[in-house]
């Protein structure tokens, strides 16, 4: 498809946007620029493309013209999903255009329903998965009169359909909990009844998942960013979200970046390239080469093992738009992309 020798193809960058900033699109003035000229220091040579649902033809034309595409658009924005564009990236990827993250990657690895499929990996837990309201109903109680869970819709992001929740002292016909949003500060006490009804249309998204809520979570967020099965930076962030003393909720605060090879995370970066990421490949049936090109896994610290050292308890796999993002891990995507550009020459 590339109409140059010297250079390795072209290759677009795909997020969302609305008319203006379609049209103003450039890639020094985007927050993609970092990879526009990683991307260009290896011979690939890629333009921006903002999509939206009204111009998606036009969006199929220009994707047309490419080698491949490197999409970052979120599963849930402003009330709209990626249907449109899922099914649009399918059909570009049929016809030959490389795309990462496709879609049926994404519906693997950047569900909720990831976190059951590989509870049995040593990153996992007591996780359940509910496929309809009725089950979830029947099971939960049993569930959180062993302590607090964390409940969560299969598709979101932002914290968007996640909530703790714990039991209350209560009638016996009427049982109380205390849920708190993990969107929210402050959490409320209703009916375990009334909670359910809330969650009924979270199964328009195929399952609900429920994990045991982890004690240590004031102590933080460590964010493994990897590029296809090799790590490419991490983030820490001590996190609102879920925390219910104002002590620990004070001390959140941004996610500070560092590269991959920070003394303080090589034992959990080389669980993530040597153990956690072939199987997880394995298990999802993925190809290592169709990983994507940028996503990263949450860990929450677990129980510290007999001789103190820590575990780590997979919260969530983020796939779809994985951004901001350490600053070598632009390198380490247009390595990748590069190579994958080459191993198609």
């Amino acid at each position: 498809m590339s109409g140059s020798t010297a250079r390795l193809g072209r290759i677009a960058i795909l997020w969302r946007g609305d008319e203006a900033a379609r049209s103003s699109a450039t890639p020094d003035t985007s927050r993609f620029k970092a990879v526009f000229a990683a991307l260009t220091d290896v011979g690939v040579d890629a333009e921006p493309v903002v999509y939206e649902d009204e111009v998606l033809e036009a969006v199929r034309a220009q994707l047309a013209t490419f080698d491949g595409v490197l999409v970052w658009v979120n599963p849930i924005h402003k009330g709209r999903n990626r249907a449109n564009l899922d099914a649009l990236l399918r059909q570009v990827a049929a016809r030959g255009v490389w795309v990462s993250a496709h879609p049926d990657v994404i519906l693997k690895m950047g569900t909720k329903e990831v976190l059951h499929r590989t509870r049995t990996m040593s990153w996992g837990s007591d996780t359940a998965l509910y496929r309809t309201a009725e089950a979830m109903r029947v099971e939960l109680p049993a569930r959180l009169a062993a302590g607090p869970r964390v409940i969560k819709r299969n598709r979101g992001n932002g914290g968007q359909g996640v909530w703790k929740v714990e039991t209350l002292a209560g009638p016996r016909n009427r049982p109380m909990v205390r849920v708190l949003d993990a969107t929210k500060d402050a959490s409320e006490e209703l009916a375990l009844e009334q909670f359910l009804e809330q969650c009924v249309e979270y199964f328009e998204d195929g399952c609900v998942i429920d994990q045991p809520f982890q004690a240590r979570l004031s102590e933080g967020v460590v964010r493994c960013y990897m590029a296809g099965d090799r790590c490419a930076g991490f983030g820490h962030q001590k996190v609102s979200a879920l925390v219910d003393a104002p002590a620990a909720r004070a001390e959140a605060g941004p996610r500070l970046y560092t590269f991959n090879a920070d003394p303080r995370f090589q034992r959990l970066r080389r669980l993530m390239e040597d153990e956690w990421t072939p199987q997880l490949a394995s298990l999802l049936g993925i190809p290592c080469r169709d990983l994507p090109m940028i996503w990263d896994a949450d860990f929450l610290l677990g129980p510290p093992g007999a001789d103190g050292t820590d575990s780590y308890v997979l919260g969530e796999l983020n796939v779809s738009s994985v951004f901001p993002i350490p600053d070598e891990a632009s390198a380490e995507i247009a390595r990748r992309v590069a190579d994958r550009l080459r191993s198609k020459l």
